[in-house]
């Protein structure tokens, strides 16, 4: 019987995968599965899934042309209103919700879009302890006391000393009893890695674009959350001034003004020089626009940076561009103009809406950088 539940247990999940799949992009521009989202848990809303079947009504109800009635008699009132009507014996429409962990979410969104495993850019690794139980000892911190063979050395001693009573099996450890798991410590190395998103939130930015740049940037998070064992995220919003922010104040923010591209920029060399060494980590950029910016002076001046600093000291820069009525997507003609399709350290996308941001994230993370 349980190799049977197993059996069924493992293909009720081939048919969840199979359609998370199937609905990845619906999925993936709807944000209510952002807000469905536990601690690692994420409820997928599944539609459910019946075998067809044949249903007969009351034979009482008559059809077109058999009844009472004249001719030009309305036939029906049409359907009722929810909430109205009388209780009914037939089943209404269910919604089976499953709940799937982000890790199994990150590998679905991996085998679709087939995103390439990360590569190691030989940095430095961090070394990150951790601990492995080698043994048993009989002194130790009570934290590390070994239930079982703690009882079980105070059974032995009760039942050779015949203390031991089965009709009332009271088993009281003594300090020679109680038996402790001893543990080494081992240092593994880790590649940790950061992630620096930055946002215009000017005046031409509406709340369509933002929301356009969360969902973008809660997938990008969950895939390379896979990845790396540490993940740290950084939040810039700029206009014509830039700012490091928290997440929350990231993503609702509303402000207005103009844009000047190169104070985020500069703010987030200055994050990587002073926090984020690219010695011990591995450094993503996510800059989110609609591409407008102040000026062509500030435009050559972002190039500079991303040319002389940003890219030696970073894994990936990527720039999305959100498209909005006010934005003229200048910025997006300017990095390919001034670094081309080709170059190895910048991947851009042009984000037209919530479908296209599936599209994005194979562009961005199709590298394996």
């Amino acid at each position: 019987m349980p190799m049977k539940m197993e059996s069924d247990l493992n293909r009720f999940r081939k048919i969840v995968r199979g359609k998370i799949k199937k609905e990845l992009r619906r999925f993936v521009s709807n944000g209510e599965l952002i807000g469905r989202q536990g601690k690692r848990l994420v409820t997928i809303p599944l539609p459910r899934i019946d075998i067809p079947k044949f249903q007969f009504g009351d034979k009482g109800q008559g059809g077109v042309g058999q009844g009472e009635g004249e001719v030009g008699d309305p036939i029906g009132q049409g359907e009722p209103k929810p909430g109205t009507g009388e209780a009914g014996d037939q089943e209404g429409q269910h919604v089976l919700e499953v709940d799937v962990t982000l890790e199994e979410l990150a590998e679905i969104l991996g085998e679709e879009l087939e995103l390439p495993n990360i590569e190691n850019k030989g940095k430095k690794n961090i070394e990150d302890r951790y601990y492995r139980y080698t043994g048993i000892l009989k002194q130790g911190p009570e934290s590390l006391r070994h239930f079982k063979r703690t009882y079980r050395e105070a059974l032995k001693r009760s039942i050779s000393s015949g203390i031991y009573n089965p009709e009332v099996p009271i088993i009281i450890p003594v300090k020679e009893d109680k038996r402790y798991r001893s543990y080494k410590v081992y240092n593994k190395p880790v590649a940790n890695a950061a992630i620096i998103y930055m946002m215009d939130v000017s005046g031409s930015m509406g709340d369509e674009q933002k929301e356009i740049v969360r969902l973008t940037s809660f997938w990008l998070d969950t895939w390379l959350s896979t990845q790396y064992h540490g993940l740290e995220r950084r939040y810039i919003i700029h206009d014509a001034t830039a700012r490091e922010v928290d997440q929350e104040t990231f993503y609702k923010t509303k402000e207005s003004g103009g844009t000047l591209i190169s104070s985020a920029y500069r703010l987030a060399m200055k994050i990587i020089e002073e926090q984020l060494p690219p010695s011990e980590w591995n450094i993503y950029l996510f800059h989110f626009s609609d591409g407008d910016n102040w000026s062509g002076n500030d435009t050559a001046e972002c190039m500079t940076i991303l040319q002389g600093q940003l890219m030696p000291a970073s894994n990936l820069f990527c720039y999305g561009q959100v498209e909005s009525r006010y934005g003229s997507g200048q910025f997006l003609k300017d990095l390919l103009a001034q670094f081309g399709e080709h170059e190895e350290k910048i991947t851009t996308a042009q984000i037209k809406d919530r479908d296209a941001i599936i599209d994005a994230i194979r562009i961005f993370l199709g590298k394996g950088k």
